[in-house]
């Protein structure tokens, strides 16, 4: 009886994983749609006959449009399930990327990046909220470190395979590759995760859902994590995602796939970074220390990445005109360690709230990360055309130190007794 039961638990488990790398890979090809503009945004923009800067301002639709989705996306799970959300955001996404590579300016890429926008919306969410319903507080610290670096290989595969593939079919060929990964994609949703709502279901009316998902996320025990979230994803997704390429090609004067390889390493670093993160918490069981230590690390790093620029400090200090491109290498990967801390993030708002409540609290702090990169990456690309691209670093230097500051006074013990 108990062999037999310990089979089924086996499987069980064996199903639950499979449900979520399935959904993982939503997440995965999200990762790598947002990041297409940052190796093809000249080309982009020499074929809309639009400014580079213009464009990247364009490009924070997606994330607005991202961001205002997850008040829905987050109810709409807690209510009906996880694997009909996935589905039909999978449709979405397919449908967004084959506009998007139809688009022919500026207007009809800005429909398709809103269509991105809202369609991958919950493929975080939608893995994050499976594992929280179903996994102890522990197991789920272990699976958002496991889920994010997953999700991370698409910016993996958005650097040097994609400018390839831009040098050589032209940036379309990244929304091409990528609606017919949205189809592989569903289909393994469609055969791996459940049939069934998720645990804790909400039969509460879709406006009470959502004015809770935005009430848990300004509430005091969770502010301090809101003020985080607003930076932590945001600065290594702008700085992955739109301006890491710019900067190695027109600052330091790499090629495109010179540029993508050391977006690669970036990349490899924030897949690596979720789960050494996750192992040290565990040793250490110092997470709020080790959130702001590997956030105020990444702020000082990216300080440093600006002041290389050609007659900037840090270049005048080693007596160069301009910090060569292996020193802007080595803190790429420093930077993508540094900040993958948002499991982190993630475990700490699920330890605050109880398992009926865990979609939308989970869709709260998500609502910050992606509200933050849309923020940041209309903002640089203002600080782009008026400053240059050395301001933009100092800029979200700037921002992940405020975020941090904020975080510090909000989860301080004593915060918590007042």
């Amino acid at each position: 009886m108990g062999t037999a039961a310990s089979d089924e638990a086996g499987v069980g488990t064996r199903a639950l994983i499979f449900a979520l790398v399935a959904l993982a890979c939503g997440h995965m090809l999200s990762t790598l749609l947002r990041t297409i503009p940052a190796v093809s945004l000249d080309l982009m923009a020499a074929d809309f006959r639009v400014k580079p800067q213009a464009l990247a301002s364009l490009t924070s639709v997606y994330h607005f449009a991202f961001a205002a989705a997850q008040i829905p996306v987050g109810a709409a799970m807690d209510r009906f399930g996880v694997r009909p959300v996935s589905l039909s955001l999978l449709v979405g996404t397919v449908v967004g990327a084959i506009a998007s590579g139809f688009a022919t300016g500026p207007e009809s890429f800005a429909v398709g990046q809103l269509l991105l926008g809202v369609a991958t919306s919950g493929m975080l969410m939608c893995p994050m909220t499976l594992a929280a319903k179903q996994l102890s507080a522990a197991r789920f610290g272990l699976w958002s470190g496991a889920i994010l670096s997953i999700g991370n290989i698409g910016m993996l595969l958005s650097s040097s395979p994609l400018a390839f593939v831009v040098d050589h079919h032209g940036w379309r060929a990244g929304f091409w590759i990528s609606a017919v990964a949205g189809i592989l994609v569903a289909l393994a949703v469609f055969a791996l995760v459940p049939s069934q709502p998720a645990e804790h279901k909400d039969d509460s009316s879709p406006l009470s859902q959502m004015i809770e998902v935005l009430r848990l996320g300004l509430s005091r025990p969770l502010r301090g994590l809101i003020a985080l979230a607003l930076v932590s994803l945001a600065t290594s997704l702008v700085l992955r995602g739109l301006w890491g390429g710019p900067w190695l090609m027109e600052i330091k004067g790499l090629s495109r796939v010179e540029a993508g390889n050391q977006l690669g390493a970036f990349t490899i670093a924030m897949i690596v970074g979720p789960l050494c993160i996750g192992m040290v918490d565990r040793k250490l069981g110092r997470r709020r220390e080790l959130v702001a230590a590997s956030h105020l690390t990444g702020a000082i790093l990216l300080a440093l990445m600006a002041l290389g620029a050609p007659n900037y400090p840090v270049a005048w200090l080693f007596g160069v005109s301009v910090m060569p491109s292996q020193y802007d290498l080595v803190l790429f990967v420093l930077i993508g360690l540094a900040t993958a801390a948002q499991p982190l993030i993630f475990g700490m708002s699920r330890q605050l709230v109880d398992a009926a409540t865990a979609g939308k609290a989970l869709a709260a702090v998500n609502l910050a990360f992606f509200l933050g990169a849309a923020l940041m990456q209309s903002v640089t690309g203002a600080v782009a055309a008026l400053a240059g691209l050395p301001a933009v670093l100092l800029f979200m230097a700037t921002a992940l130190l405020a975020g941090s500051l904020i975080f510090l006074i909000y989860t301080s013990p004593q915060s918590a007794i007042d």
